[in-house]
């Protein structure tokens, strides 16, 4: 609901009227989901009580109860990692809290993005995505129409864990530390590559070079902060206007 720090959530009703809202359990406790607001990964699971939730909503900063400790904790008030609330939400049966992120840091106390790092099944796709990733982003080819773009979210996902992690050796590594100006020019140069292709008419170099713009595209995204999801959704409201055709 907001992007800056340490500004309190708007609420579209009293804090009261959210309390009453919500099921707390036997313990006065309530669990609270935690997802990175542009990329859309499930982060963490934790904890909130009142309290917790009321500091959450008047800091704009993640605040949870530990089970363990029987005390309050402040997401990244050690490590540095924090998380500013974008959007607070509540499920159908008002058992379970949804808090939408910009986390500063890895969700993890093992130095991984996500809690959920531990996979016991993964599709073929997110494997594909993560080495066309390190290639630069070329090569990417989609399944079937029902996971026709499954692929951009991965690769999407894969660019905001390189965004945090930072992990040595990596190319999406090497864009972000050089910044900007570097991005933009990869940009470019892609897009030009793209219009030679095209100008050649040659559709192995065309889809190769696109597949490449697509994932500098991305990256850009990443850098400036904007979601996939909001390009998306212009697109969707370009639809929607009437045609004059």
């Amino acid at each position: 609901m907001t992007e800056k720090e340490n500004e309190p959530l708007q609420l579209s009703l009293s804090f009261e009227e959210l309390e009453q809202a919500i099921r707390w359990d036997a313990n006065g406790l309530v669990p609270a989901i935690v997802q990175d607001a542009d990329s859309k990964e499930v982060l963490m699971l934790a904890y909130m009580n009142r309290e917790s939730l009321q500091k959450s909503i008047a800091s704009g900063q993640t605040w949870f109860w530990s089970r363990s400790r029987t005390e309050l904790w402040n997401k990244g008030a050690t490590s540095g990692n924090t998380q500013q609330i974008t959007a607070l939400r509540y499920d159908c049966d008002g058992d379970t809290l949804l808090l939408e992120v910009h986390p500063k840091g890895p969700a993890c106390h093992t130095g991984e993005t996500s809690c959920f790092y531990r996979t016991a099944a993964a599709s073929k796709s997110e494997s594909e995505a993560a080495a066309a990733a390190e290639n630069s982003g070329a090569g990417i080819t989609p399944g079937g129409s029902t996971e026709r773009f499954q692929v951009l979210a991965e690769l999407e996902q894969l660019i905001a864990d390189r965004y945090v992690q930072r992990p040595e050796g990596a190319y999406t590594t090497y864009l972000f530390d050089k910044g900007l100006d570097k991005i933009l020019k990869k940009v470019g140069e892609e897009t030009a590559e793209s219009i030679i292709a095209a100008k050649n008419l040659d559709n192995d170099e065309l889809r190769y070079e696109v597949s490449d713009l697509i994932y500098h595209l991305l990256v850009l995204l990443r850098e400036r902060g904007l979601p996939l999801n909001e390009i998306m959704q212009e697109l969707e409201r370009r639809h929607e206007r009437p045609r004059r055709d």
